[in-house]
């Protein structure tokens, strides 16, 4: 790995390359400017009747079970309907699980669609791919992630980056493919800045804003001697190297690793010990109080993934049989954590006037099977499962779509992932008509043709 040690380079015997380069705190580029919003709207990419929304994208990696959380069917056959009750929310006639109860007092702030579906496999990161691109990706082509799109379009408005993912990228799905998590056919410099830490243990520190060890902080505070350290690196790479985006690549680090604003956006020191509370000293918990601190500090897209894998830890991945957890289980261990989190962002947001410059999409791979199985869990269905809006423009306490009387199929209002990528990029103020370079540079609509927002929730 490339080291920065004053004015000169350390690197292994085989060459330093563009690669290593790229790996000084991990960092890739983390975004362009804000002249790039602003061309991309007297482009007419940008609707310019639409405010400069943000979007934080909980992904529930795992895939909740529609049937025991947000489409109870209390009068189906008990191996369909499951162990949990229905209650009431504070929408008359919306009901939720009992396994929910903060949802459901907060019901009016967000809204349903239990009619979602696509015809992926019933696969993890198959299912990551479609929901968080609005495609499945084949012929070797990978679509760029909602917030890859959101920072080619928009850019970095401060210092931090324009995409972050908390608290990492997603892990092992199953089908060893791509998660969808990354820039696609935009490049790397769309990626996502990924946290790579848990912000809920006692000794966080992002490592990607300490400086490497070789420089002293009183230098890295020299806004003279990183601008010598950016120069001397384009030299040393000019002959083999576009030196323009080194350049840019090294600064924008550096401009992370100084900035005293992106120092207190992901210090979450500052928030008060009731604040942190409120929303769980969890890992997820702290995800998402750290989400709303970013959104503060100018980052445009937020990805929180409730979990990493369905392999090392408990998820929403109810099969049933160990190591997976079972239906009653999920009441126990998942619900309590993720109810608690969401709630306190929600509440948080709407508190700080954020709430509708804000979108938050809950969303996940697929859902779970109408019957339980022998084992007392569910398995993959990626043919019925419900996801949910609050914010960004989004109008609370509604409910598109409906499943069948067993939760498998839609039975009014389908919705597929084009349409919800559709309308995060609504929400966001995106043309829907806008073309992106793909790949060999061949045009690519951001939505498929025909797929539009989903009108109902605005």
């Amino acid at each position: 790995m490339l080291k920065l040690a004053g004015p000169g380079w350390a690197h292994t015997c085989d060459g330093v390359t563009r690669r290593d380069f790229l790996q000084v705190g991990t960092l890739g580029a983390l975004g362009l400017s804000l002249p790039q919003f602003q061309a991309a709207r007297a482009a007419g990419l940008l609707r310019p009747d639409r405010k400069d929304r943000s979007c934080i994208m909980i992904f529930n990696l795992g895939a909740p079970s529609q049937l025991d959380t947000f489409d109870m069917k209390p009068d189906a056959p008990a191996e369909v309907r499951g162990p949990f009750q229905a209650i009431a929310t504070k929408v008359e006639g919306v009901r939720l699980s009992e396994t929910l109860p903060r949802h459901a007092a907060i019901a009016d702030k967000f809204s349903l669609v239990r009619s979602v579906h696509h015809g992926g496999a019933a696969v993890h990161d198959s299912g990551w791919q479609v929901m968080q691109t609005g495609r499945v990706f084949v012929g070797g082509v990978n679509t760029p992630h909602a917030g890859s799109v959101t920072s080619y379009l928009k850019g970095r408005k401060t210092d931090l980056p324009p995409f972050v993912v908390l608290p990492e990228l997603m892990g092992r799905g199953g089908g060893n493919l791509p998660n969808g998590q990354a820039g696609g056919f935009l490049g790397k410099a769309h990626d996502p800045f990924a946290l790579n830490a848990d912000p809920s243990k006692a000794d966080f520190r992002v490592p990607d804003l300490l400086p490497p060890p070789e420089i002293g902080t009183v230098r890295l505070d020299r806004r003279r001697k990183v601008r010598e350290l950016v120069d001397d690196a384009i030299e040393t790479f000019a002959a083999t190297e576009n030196a323009a985006l080194l350049g840019e690549d090294f600064e924008s680090a550096f401009r992370l690793m100084t900035s005293p604003q992106a120092r207190d956006a992901f210090d979450l020191a500052k928030e008060p010990s009731e604040v942190r509370e409120r929303y769980g000293m969890n890992r997820f918990g702290q995800c998402c109080l750290l989400a709303r601190r970013l959104i503060e500090g100018g980052v445009r897209f937020v990805t929180i993934n409730t979990f990493l894998t369905v392999f090392d830890e408990i998820t929403w991945d109810i099969h049933g049989s160990k190591p997976f957890t079972s239906i009653a289980g999920m009441k126990d261990i998942v619900c309590p954590m993720y109810d608690q989190a969401y709630s306190a962002l929600i509440t948080d947001l709407d508190g700080r006037g954020l709430l509708d410059s804000t979108l938050v999409c809950n969303l996940a791979e697929f859902g779970r099977t109408p019957r339980v199985n022998p084992a007392g869990g569910r398995d993959h269905w990626p043919q019925c499962f419900t996801v949910y809006f609050a914010g960004g423009g989004v109008k609370g306490g509604r409910v598109v779509g409906a499943s069948d009387p067993i939760g498998a199929v839609p039975a009014d209002r389908p919705v597929q992932p084009a349409d919800v990528a559709a309308t995060i990029f609504h929400s966001l103020g995106f043309n829907l008509e806008t073309v992106l370079p793909g790949p060999a540079g061949r045009p690519f609509p951001i939505v498929d043709s025909g797929h539009r927002e989903i009108h109902e929730l605005f």
